[in-house]
């Protein structure tokens, strides 16, 4: 008799143990799997730099920059442009934000109207590690 006391006091107490691990699981947050999304929205031109809108999420306590790097495709004169968005400035709370992005050309580079320029960003963290680069192609 105390055998088989033992082993549906066990197997309550595995079900019990299993249902708990099961509703912790059911509450963590469900936007954990989109944290640390990039998109591009929009690029336009500036002048003299470029603007380009994201939309991002990132994880709460992440300490990383959002970047944006521009390449004018348009002829062979190689113009480029980049701009940041600082660790302090971003909304880290894994919902979605936007950002304007200002890119600043490099010097002797330009960007004029219906230039073809490729965009890529992504995140930039206090290691030097890059992640979650997204690019794309606009027409100013």
């Amino acid at each position: 008799m105390k055998s088989s006391r033992l082993r549906r006091r066990l197997a309550g107490t595995a079900a019990v143990t299993a249902l708990v691990g099961a509703g912790i699981l059911a509450a963590a947050p469900s936007a954990v799997a989109k944290a640390n999304d990039l998109a591009i929205d929009k690029v336009t031109l500036q002048a003299p730099g470029l603007q380009v809108k994201v939309t991002y999420s990132c994880d709460p306590g992440m300490h990383h920059q959002l970047v944006a790097n521009a390449t004018n495709q348009t002829g062979h004169d190689g113009s480029v442009a980049a701009g940041t968005v600082k660790t302090d400035k971003l909304t880290c709370d894994y919902n979605s934000h936007t950002a304007q992005v200002a890119l600043r050309p490099a010097v002797g580079s330009s960007f004029g109207k219906g230039d073809k320029v490729k965009i890529a960003v992504f995140y930039f963290d206090e290691d030097g590690f890059s992640y979650a680069r997204q690019e794309t192609a606009a027409v100013l």
